[in-house]
């Protein structure tokens, strides 16, 4: 049974005709977002010229095999994918310019002569490299075919065929002829993976019933991928998959949905909808975000993305322009978003976060914006995609500085995706603002979980109630709930409030607040982190003591961050323990 639709072969994908492709071009001259950017990519221009290509070596490609390294591969993969799109985008603007397009020619040529375009981290040992499509060989298939259509005359004949050639191999083929397991995940894979072949497809595949068989596979993996949300449109991996992940989902929906002259939309449904609000949900202030999971505590936006999106979706927040994202921003290279942070974002500047308060009720995130200071806090369980065991955690910034952190993503490595993930410090409750109980971490799994019991959202004071025992294995353990009680007032303050009962006394009891490393100023009854922010507690309940350790950030740079340690001295079988932050 075929898809009930009529394909447009001749739909208007990008832009309608020439005529309106050189207005658009003229256009954009008048707009500082895209003077700014076309700039940028003429900069990375200049610095490719005098750069030698780089190419991906034997060694290099069983790196990740002997060793678990991921970075030395990944850094020439990706070098080569910004040499593509670099001179893609200038063939594009500028097409009489025959630098650019035999620059663009060559880089399509060497990509395609690459042993494979997936990562050597997603090939199994056992496996020959036609039977793997992963998120990057996907990816490398989109970016082709959609360079092909705006290219006109910019790509040799030779070259454009042995693309198309290309694309059928690695990619058409062995996914009309074999299953793969991410066709039914339901995480950032799907929407990515699948989203990728069918833009790919929907560029150059011109039989009407291949066309066809091909999207009934993508659209079923895009009904997993939404599957993967529940309705507060939460995206538990972190915003970076938000970004990466919906993004491919919406770049394939906005293709399919013109190439269908509007037939299919596979954004009209109210759960896209509230997915599409997420990214105003958890910015914390300009670009610092509520960074759960492994995602980056500070980041740009896509937006192409977003103005997209907000055509769709009016309520959909446009950011401020200042927040979007530099053509060199994305270490990974990819051609869709920054062919669209070109193409789609309009004659408008966008506007600072505004303030607010959101409890996404099915993730159990809480994330609260007052002028520039902000509070974000989660329950939710240790079973998430790209979990961290962080259950309970917290942050809370103002706009110069971050007093209690998410750290975010690690080096990503064989052994960070295997079983040694918790002993990171990214991605063990170590690492984050949690107790640590008769000894006892969080472990993770679904079942260990939290459950929010109270939520209150108000001009004035907000509060949330999360019980906690799940989260950990001690048998003694048998209640534990954490309370914060968020001030908004001029000067904001956080109250911090766990409370124990155990089976029998317990042998130690620690409070552990993760910060960036910070000034400590002593004082009365606490001190003063950064100079700005008052910690508040009963020296003769608690002993604090700090310990300055170190982690390898997500590009693999040292980074130093601060444990601060609350033993509480006397421990009982009932007791409660508070911490006050008071800004100053």
């Amino acid at each position: 049974m075929g898809i009930p639709f009529s394909v447009n072969k001749g739909a208007a994908l990008f832009f309608h005709d020439d005529q309106e492709k050189e207005q658009w071009k003229k256009a954009i001259h008048s707009s500082t977002w895209h003077k700014r950017l076309i700039k940028e990519i003429k900069e990375e221009a200049k610095v490719l010229f005098n750069e030698k290509p780089v190419r991906e070596t034997y060694s290099l490609f069983r790196l990740f095999a002997k060793t678990g390294s991921r970075l030395e591969y990944e850094r020439i993969y990706f070098r080569k994918r910004k040499r593509l799109n670099t001179f893609a985008l200038l063939a594009f603007l500028e097409p009489d310019d025959m630098r650019y397009r035999e620059e663009l020619n060559e880089a399509i040529w060497a990509i395609c002569d690459e042993y494979t375009w997936c990562l050597p981290a997603h090939v199994p040992e056992k496996k020959k490299t036609e039977q793997v499509i992963d998120l990057f060989a996907a990816e490398t298939a989109m970016a082709l075919s959609e360079i092909l259509r705006i290219s006109d005359e910019a790509v040799d004949p030779v070259v454009r065929q042995r693309v198309t050639e290309e694309v059928e191999r690695r990619i058409f083929i062995p996914y009309r002829g074999q299953s793969f397991e991410w066709e039914t995940a339901t995480h950032n894979w799907a929407a990515v993976c699948a989203g990728s072949i069918g833009a790919a497809a929907l560029h150059l595949i011109k039989e009407q019933d291949k066309l066809e068989q091909l999207l009934r596979k993508v659209r079923g993996t895009m009904d997993c991928y939404l599957d993967g949300f529940a309705e507060d449109g939460a995206c538990t991996e972190g915003y970076g998959y938000w970004q990466y992940g919906f993004g491919y989902f919406v770049y394939f929906a906005d293709l399919l949905y013109k190439k269908t002259d509007g037939a299919i939309d596979l954004l009209q449904s109210e759960k896209v909808h509230q997915i599409a609000l997420f990214q105003q949900k958890c910015f914390l202030h300009e670009n610092r975000i509520a960074n759960f999971s492994d995602s980056l505590p500070e980041t740009s936006v896509f937006l192409g993305l977003s103005h997209y999106l907000n055509g769709r979706f009016p309520d959909v927040h446009i950011p401020d322009e200042q927040l979007g994202a530099h053509f060199t921003d994305d270490h990974c290279s990819r051609w869709a978003p920054a062919f669209r942070n070109l193409l789609w974002v309009k004659q408008n500047r966008g506007k600072p976060w505004p303030d607010n308060s959101y409890f996404l009720k099915d993730a159990q995130w809480f994330v609260s914006r007052h002028k520039s200071y902000a509070f974000a806090a989660k329950g939710g369980h240790n079973g998430e995609p790209h979990n961290h065991n962080d259950v309970g955690h917290f942050i809370l910034s103002d706009a110069d500085s971050v007093y209690f952190q998410d750290i975010g993503s690690g080096l990503y490595s064989k052994d960070y995706f295997g079983e040694g993930r918790y002993s990171f410090l990214c991605n063990g409750s170590q690492g984050h603002s949690v107790p640590v109980i008769n000894g006892f971490l969080q472990e993770e799994g679904r079942d260990r979980s939290a459950q929010v019991e109270r939520v209150v959202l108000d001009r004035q004071t907000e509060q949330l109630q999360i019980d906690l025992v799940k989260a950990y294995k001690d048998p003694t353990l048998q209640h534990l709930k954490r309370s914060f009680i968020w001030k908004k007032h001029d000067k904001p303050a956080l109250i911090l409030k766990d409370s124990y009962c155990f089976s029998k006394k317990p042998e130690s009891i620690v409070e552990r607040l993760v910060s960036p490393v910070l000034t400590i100023d002593k004082s009365e009854n606490g001190f003063v982190l950064g100079g700005k922010l008052f910690v508040q507690f009963d020296h003769n309940q608690l002993k604090f003591t700090k310990e300055i350790t170190e982690y390898s950030n997500h590009f693999g740079e040292v980074k130093q961050v601060m444990l601060l340690h609350f033993d509480l001295i006397i421990p009982k079988e009932a007791c409660e323990i508070e911490i006050q932050f008071k800004f100053l």
